[in-house]
């Protein structure tokens, strides 16, 4: 009887511990940066959520950037990817069946041209991000499809491209949303 009531009572301490802990850690994050703490949330004009600069999106007109393949449709309830090796046949077919279709979207760029971020998923399968390469290769498509100059669409992907982490951490990206959204706004003339 000791050992349970032993049992019980650190539990609840546990417990009152770790919803303390969360509930201090919600507490920092909303004082020091809100806007990351609620999702990093994009609006538009009327207030709406059209997404979270930390969650891809599948964009599949020709007149925007495509995003990178997603093994789980950008479903943000559910992370992740499977772990396949490179030899696995799912993901040869996978991989196969989108440089067939970039070549089918893209026939001006040859395929020895296509970077690897467009054919392959992120580890979560919600990477928002792609090279600056993959967003460069996909301007011919986007200008020709929206009339936007190869220039305009340069200088907004250089206005979204984010640096390394601390200045060394990864490569440079660019936030596919973003620049989608830019494109918007030029092609509707706001």
């Amino acid at each position: 009887m000791k050992t349970i009531a032993v049992t019980l009572r650190a539990s609840v301490v546990l417990m009152v511990i770790i919803l303390a802990y969360q509930l201090a850690v919600t507490g920092i994050a909303q004082a020091v940066a809100p806007e990351k703490a609620n999702g990093s949330l994009i609006y538009n004009n009327r207030n709406e959520i059209i997404g979270s600069e930390l969650i891809g999106q599948n964009f599949t007109s020709p007149g925007y950037f495509h995003s990178r393949v997603s093994s789980i449709d950008y479903n943000g309830a559910s992370s992740g990817t499977p772990n396949y090796a490179p030899s696995n046949p799912d993901m040869l077919d996978r991989t196969q069946a989108s440089v067939v279709a970039w070549q089918s979207e893209n026939p001006d760029v040859p395929v020895s041209e296509l970077p690897v971020d467009l054919i392959t998923n992120s580890g979560s399968g919600l990477d928002p991000h792609i090279s600056i390469r993959a967003a460069e290769v996909q301007i011919p498509r986007v200008s020709t499809s929206t009339g936007i100059s190869a220039d305009q669409l340069q200088q907004l992907v250089d206005k979204h491209t984010k640096d390394r982490e601390l200045g060394v951490f990864g490569e440079p990206t660019v936030n596919v949303l973003l620049l989608n959204i830019d494109v918007q706004k030029l092609v509707s003339g706001q």
